[in-house]
């Protein structure tokens, strides 16, 4: 499953965000804010256990998060949306995962990992701005689940059809939530219109 979250805020950062006349520090505040539209609307899939709470007044009948999270951001551009994720589950758990992209294969290669082990039931949310060719997020779910989860989850802010359709013949276990579908790919594998490198534009590198 794929989902493209709608709203009118969404469209409208977006469109500052692809902007090239965009400076980073401005880049980065967008891609905060819509990396927490993202993962708000990927944390519907939370599963919840009811608790009671002593209000003022009496006791209510409540629900709380039913499961551990985990947050793994594929370095670098996935941290630029760490703080909006920790932000809404500031108890959630924080593994990372470097990946890059061969410039000449556009294969993926790890270079770095440090993924806590796994609690019974956690759910790990993979978060990374752009979903492209698929192969560095379909690399990337490989290891969280040679670690033991059982349930992964991908937020981005962009992708393509080329790289959805990767990602579901891979890891059809692996639900997608996106801020956007652009049109595809180009002969360098950078999505169109896109918005660019996003680690570049983030990190001002």
């Amino acid at each position: 499953m794929y989902k493209e979250v709608k709203h009118p805020l969404v469209s409208h950062k977006l469109a500052k965000l692809r902007d090239k006349a965009t400076p980073s520090e401005e880049f980065r505040r967008l891609a905060s804010e819509l990396a927490e539209f993202v993962v708000f609307e990927a944390l519907r899939e939370m599963p919840t256990r009811k608790v009671a709470v002593e209000t003022p007044l009496e006791v209510a009948e409540c629900e709380e998060l039913g499961a551990p999270i985990i947050f793994i951001p594929i370095l670098r551009a996935g941290v630029g949306m760490l703080d909006a994720a920790t932000k809404l589950v500031p108890t959630a758990r924080v593994g990372f995962l470097g990946m890059c992209r061969d410039h000449e294969t556009a294969q993926p290669i790890e270079y770095y990992s440090n993924i806590p082990e796994p609690e019974a039931d956690s759910i790990a949310i993979v978060i990374d701005p752009m979903l492209a060719t698929g192969g560095s997020s379909a690399a990337a779910v490989a290891n969280i689940k040679a670690k033991g989860y059982k349930r992964i989850i991908l937020a981005c802010l962009i992708s393509c059809p080329e790289g959805i359709e990767y990602m579901q013949t891979q890891h059809p276990d692996v639900n997608i939530y996106t801020a956007v579908i652009d049109r595809c790919l180009n002969e360098k594998k950078y999505i169109l219109p896109g918005l660019g490198d996003a680690g570049d534009r983030i990190f001002n590198s």
